[in-house]
């Protein structure tokens, strides 16, 4: 084989590789973590806000995986007070396998059931109130 047609089946595995890249990055499935993201964005200051009150916390909020539960136990600073919220499992690889559970309770932990299937790296989102004072926390964590 001489060195023209070596140069030609190089250039059209070349040209193959860079087709079949093309091709696998059209079909890859790209969720966005919010549809309003711009819109969450300009009220980002108050979820700082709402992290530094949770930084002042006499304690940190604790979490712990439990089988197929999630427990999150809130620092003793909430004794003997209703607190309502937002829990969300951001799942980044599937938004399919989000969780998200609306909570209110008084002296006990949080209890968030987990599906079997959602295996891998996790960002926990957990937003509450206390009265007119509102917290916000997030932690990244493996399943």
């Amino acid at each position: 084989m001489n060195w023209g047609v070596k140069i030609v089946l190089v250039f059209i595995a070349f040209v193959t590789g860079i087709l079949f890249m093309v091709f696998k990055s059209y079909n890859q499935k790209t969720d966005l973590v919010t549809t309003d993201y711009y819109a969450k964005e300009l009220q980002y200051q108050e979820k700082i806000d709402e992290m530094k009150r949770v930084q002042a916390l006499s304690a940190p909020v604790k979490f712990e995986v439990n089988g197929s539960e999630l427990i999150i136990m809130f620092p003793k600073d909430f004794s003997g007070k209703l607190l309502t919220g937002e829990v969300v499992l951001y799942y980044p690889a599937d938004k399919n396998k989000d969780v998200k559970e609306n909570f209110s309770i008084q002296d006990e932990p949080l209890k968030l059931a987990i599906p079997s299937k959602n295996r891998g790296l996790h960002w926990l989102h957990l937003s509450w109130k206390d009265g007119d004072v509102t917290y916000y926390f997030e932690k990244k964590f493996f399943i």
